[in-house]
């Protein structure tokens, strides 16, 4: 499975407040983004009919769901994704071996949705993780649930730019989505393990997902197109 072919790097969250804004946004970038991140704001409140929408314009859908529940649920989850024609999936690696053995089952043979693993969140720090009662460091647990998804046959993962290289050593062939990216410059906010798309691509990630720095600007397009730009360049 080669999903990186001839896709934009850059992945765009709709992480907006209504479908009328998300679908402008798909609109306007158009020219330059083939997947669109739907999280649960706007799932919740538009439903699988959204998912339609985007694809309408041609588009992917990438549904970040984050699943993480006991393996029966998630299998029928992923069961539902299929007929939806989502082309990337989140769940939790945390979840388990029985849940992500039966995820990857109930995928079957079909090549979507791509389920990645979401080892530790952008937004959290080793602080974090100890106030979680996981004594090791952010590396050392990326490892750790990475080399259990790797072992069930999970097609991908969600990691910060700065564990890029460690999960590309231990998934060699896997589609690597980085999220927390930021633009020279830009506000990083709640996100915590941040770098520039550059950085993160440089380092061996397939995709970037930026969101806030993207529908967040008076002229998103403008701010998408001076990216793939400096991305084409070689510089961020």
């Amino acid at each position: 499975m080669d999903a990186r072919k001839g896709l934009s790097p850059v992945i765009v969250a709709l992480d907006v407040e209504n479908k009328e804004k998300a679908l402008w946004l798909v609109k306007e970038l158009s020219f330059g983004v083939d997947i669109f991140k739907v999280g649960p704001m706007l799932f919740m409140r538009y439903g699988p009919s959204l998912l339609d929408e985007i694809r309408n314009f041609g588009k992917k859908v990438f549904l970040d769901l984050k699943l993480h529940d006991i393996p029966n649920t998630v299998a029928k989850s992923v069961q539902a994704a299929v007929k939806m024609g989502v082309y990337m999936l989140t769940l939790h690696l945390s979840g388990g071996s029985e849940m992500l053995k039966m995820a990857v089952s109930a995928k079957g043979e079909s090549s979507s949705p791509i389920l990645l693993g979401v080892s530790v969140l952008t937004s959290l720090e080793e602080g974090d993780l100890k106030a979680l009662g996981i004594n090791s460091s952010v590396s050392d647990q990326v490892k750790r649930l990475v080399n259990l998804g790797v072992l069930y046959g999970i097609d991908g993962y969600v990691c910060s730019a700065h564990e890029v290289e460690v999960v590309r050593a231990l998934a060699k062939d896997a589609v690597l989505v980085v999220p927390g990216v930021r633009p020279t410059g830009a506000n990083s906010a709640d996100q915590k393990r941040v770098a520039t798309p550059q950085e993160a691509l440089e380092r061996g990630a397939d995709f970037v997902v930026l969101g806030r720095p993207v529908y967040g600007a008076s002229d998103p397009a403008k701010v998408v197109s001076e990216l793939l730009d400096a991305i084409a360049k070689g510089r961020c």
